[in-house]
């Protein structure tokens, strides 16, 4: 799913876009910084947010409080069941952060479906393109 998103913001399309992808452990609060935009991708761990997602709020929150307000951000949950613990912890945080979710959040619950696929790539084009088109 990450892939697809990463495909998705790296259409050729689309110019003027830098993608950059960065593992929850190499996240610093100098790269949320540093953006433009944000997308944030994960599991659904018992009704919660993976630790490692937790881990980059926990350790960047303060730093970025200030300085990222308005920051334009869209997530997505690979959701087992619902993705509603997830979804409102990542919501709850980001609010506290006063950034700005762009669209509603890609929930993928429940078995794997192929269109997943097709739905973070989605996701990478849109909000790449609407950094492009200067919409966010």
């Amino acid at each position: 799913m990450r892939d697809a998103v990463i495909r998705g913001a790296n259409d050729p399309d689309i110019s003027g876009v830098t993608v950059r992808v960065l593992s929850p452990l190499d996240t610093t609060s100098v790269d949320i910084k540093a953006a433009q935009a944000v997308i944030i991708g994960t599991t659904e761990n018992l009704g919660y947010m993976a630790g490692l997602i937790k881990d980059v709020f926990d350790r960047c929150y303060y730093d970025c409080l200030e300085s990222t307000e308005g920051l334009p951000f869209a997530f997505y949950v690979r959701a087992g069941h619902d993705g509603t613990g997830t979804r409102r912890a990542i919501e709850s945080i980001t609010t506290g952060l006063k950034w700005r979710l762009i669209q509603p959040p890609l929930l993928c619950k429940g078995e794997f479906d192929e269109v997943f696929i097709a739905q973070c790539a989605e996701l990478g084009t849109t909000v790449a393109a609407s950094l492009e088109a200067g919409i966010i």
